[in-house]
């Protein structure tokens, strides 16, 4: 089970930078092929970079070639939620922290075994902690 946590989108703001801010809090998307975690290739988690809570390990991680950081399974199920998205003319599956409401990215069935999934995540919205 997950402790959620609970800020106003002004304390958010105060907590992170703007660049993080626009992508987690309100949705944004950095741009393709930029994200310092794409080429990431050390062991250990990646964390929401809101909150800290622990979402995609190493051992999922790989290259989809979509420009993004791209998972195949979350470290529990309950880490994330996954929300409908009709956003941008679009029906794509979001993907939040389970614990902050954080946006992520987006999650779509065109994965690797065992999953099928891609979890294509910003890198602006994990942080990296090594094991």
């Amino acid at each position: 089970m997950v402790d959620k946590i609970k800020k106003s989108e002004d304390e958010w703001k105060k907590l992170l930078s703007p660049e993080k801010f626009r992508v987690l809090r309100e949705k944004g998307t950095e741009r393709p092929f930029t994200g310092k975690l794409l080429r990431n290739k050390k062991y250990g988690k990646y964390v929401c970079g809101a909150c800290g809570n622990p979402l995609f390990s190493s051992d999922t991680k790989f290259d989809s070639g979509s420009g993004w950081p791209s998972f195949y399974d979350v470290v529990r199920k309950d880490a994330v939620e996954l929300k409908n998205d009709a956003s941008l003319g679009m029906n794509r599956i979001e993907v939040v922290c389970n614990r902050c409401g954080s946006h992520l990215g987006h999650v779509f069935d065109d994965g690797p075994r065992p999953t099928n999934k891609r979890y294509c995540i910003n890198s602006l919205s994990i942080d990296f902690k090594k094991e």
